[in-house]
């Protein structure tokens, strides 16, 4: 979710250091804003000159150090593991400025536990978007046990900088969003390996029944398997309930490196690198 982060920073006029050690996910990253860019200006958001503008304010950066020395603000997308994180939120004290904001794009991991690892635990906060983040308004605004009031305030104000919504809420596994949204996926997937119903026939029900914009099997492509499995086992240790244990389909997919969209193959089948559905499996 980086490269989207990074997008809407960029959008509402902010410079963005775009950090990641790998040359070839900071391309990938660059081509993925490129074309929604494109996308916005085709829809009438954007002119091609505001396009221009708002790309060359994105920095490609290998080096944690030159990329968040300088920076008021420093927002950790990395992928959902919580050592990884810890690791790098570490690296991001040692380098940032003292006065810097510190958020974690978290999507069920402690925020008391990622600012435990820094010496200014008061300016840890979480700042959860929504994927695909140009488009989504959500911004989860998560406080650990020792942010600091102002902080809170700023990432709010912040938020409100972006047009986005911020909702605040306390540091409990999973937050809001998928302490409520995980378990609904579990269930879907627990019903088509119980054989209740096809895939399709799930999403049907929920997207027509619901209202939801996109059946809860096709999210989870979108999510990835592999996170979901991850946010479902942060919530299963965070509250030591066995209802919240990842389906057995979902174990197996995961294991066999079937996690959606990204992989090309999930509960559904999606063109070769692109997340256009082909057909159900």
């Amino acid at each position: 979710m980086g490269n989207g982060i990074a997008h809407v920073f960029a959008q509402y006029g902010f410079p963005v250091n775009l950090v990641d050690l790998r040359a070839e996910q900071l391309e990938k990253a660059l081509l993925t804003i490129s074309k929604n860019l494109d996308r916005q200006v085709q829809k009438g958001i954007l002119s091609s000159d505001e396009k221009i503008n708002v790309f060359n304010r994105i920095h490609p950066v290998q080096n944690i150090k030159e990329g968040v020395h300088k920076a008021d603000y420093i927002i950790e997308a990395a992928t959902e593991n919580e050592n990884i994180k810890l690791q790098i939120f570490r690296e991001l004290d040692e380098h940032a400025l003292p006065t810097a904001i510190l958020a974690s794009n978290t999507s069920s991991i402690s925020i008391t536990r990622i600012a435990a690892v820094t010496k200014r635990p008061s300016q840890v906060i979480g700042m959860h978007f929504m994927n695909p983040v140009p488009l989504m308004k959500l911004v989860e605004v998560i406080n650990g046990y020792a942010t600091a009031d102002f902080v809170t305030k700023k990432i709010i104000e912040l938020s409100k900088q972006l047009d986005k919504t911020p909702c605040v809420v306390k540091d409990y596994p999973g937050f809001i969003s998928n302490r409520i949204l995980m378990p609904m996926i579990n269930e879907a997937i627990i019903c088509l390996q119980e054989g209740v119903a096809s895939a399709e026939a799930i999403d049907t029900v929920m997207k027509l029944g619901m209202a939801h914009p996109m059946g809860p099997l096709q999210l989870a492509d979108f999510i990835g398997l592999d996170v979901c499995m991850a946010i479902l086992k942060v919530l299963q240790e965070g509250f030591g309930n066995p209802k919240y244990a990842p389906a057995t389909l979902l174990v197996n997919m995961v294991a066999a490196g079937n996690l959606g969209v990204k992989t090309g193959e999930g509960f559904y089948n999606y063109q070769g690198g692109t997340k256009e559905l082909v057909v159900s499996k």
